[in-house]
């Protein structure tokens, strides 16, 4: 049964990770397109920082720095009289109630703060590259979009929202496609985060012996990784059709190559 709602793990990932990252990415785009010079600053450091540390690097790295950093909040917090070093060597060691999550905690809150981190970790990656997307959608809208709107008297936030933003979606969804096949591929890297996703219990039923159980059966990883294989292919012909469909439906009065060829076609 654990087995099964691993699949549930990984498609509620996906729910929760893709508008979040989206939301990162819409955000950093914005600030690397600000007159503000920090915050533009801010911006293209997200973006070139975070897209040039390799996934798994920056996954083992930031989920740990992120922990501690917690941990440091509450210490500082509900720990004011602590006078011991918090850092003794490789060993960080903060007091017993800042300790996140608490070791009377239920199961559950320890599974629960560990898909946090990895949701909140997965959201930083790929709205980094998100970001870099939508940056190059909102250049690719024609600037006599822009013009025309100011010439009819918009300023320059209603321009932004009512003319750049509504067509820079079409030119983003190709890169934002291929972002979520990216996204779908990198489900597995929970394993190293420590949440028991499907690939973790591929390998702990498949095997003749788990960390709890020996099995009677000899080494079925094999099928087992052939029905995670099966499952991903079908996950992203899903994703394929529904992206494809999406990109009809927006690219329909849209002055791109797709919505020219839906006109001469409807004519």
């Amino acid at each position: 049964m654990a087995f099964y709602t691993s699949f549930i793990t990984v498609m509620v990932l996906l729910l929760i990770t893709a508008p979040i990252a989206l939301a990162f990415g819409f955000g950093g785009a914005m600030a690397s397109r600000s007159r503000i010079l920090p915050l533009r600053w801010f911006g293209n450091a997200y973006t070139s920082v975070v897209r040039g540390v390799p996934d798994i690097a920056f996954f083992l790295f930031f989920v740990i720095a992120l922990d501690q950093g917690f941990e440091w909040l509450r210490h500082k917090t509900k720990c004011p009289d602590w006078d011991e070093p918090i850092r003794q060597g490789s060993d960080f060691i903060v007091c017993t109630v800042a300790k996140l999550p608490q070791s009377n905690s239920p199961q559950w809150v320890h599974e629960a703060y560990g898909f946090s981190l990895a949701v909140l970790t997965f959201s930083i990656v790929f709205g980094a590259f998100a970001a870099n997307v939508l940056f190059g959608a909102m250049r690719a809208v024609p600037r006599a979009q822009m013009e025309t709107a100011e010439a009819y008297g918009m300023s320059q936030r209603q321009s932004f929202w009512r003319v750049l933003v509504p067509q820079m979606w079409v030119y983003a969804l190709p890169g934002l496609s291929n972002l979520w096949m990216v996204l779908v591929k990198a489900t597995p890297l929970l394993f190293l985060l420590g949440v028991e996703d499907i690939v973790y219990w591929a390998r702990e039923l498949g095997g003749t012996k788990g960390n709890v159980f020996d099995y009677p059966h000899p080494d079925w990883r094999l099928y087992y990784f052939l029905g995670l294989l099966v499952f991903y292919l079908s996950l992203t012909r899903v994703s394929e059709i529904a992206l494809v469909r999406l990109t009809t439906r927006l690219s329909r009065g849209q002055a791109t190559m797709a919505g020219e060829q839906m006109r001469r076609a409807a004519t």
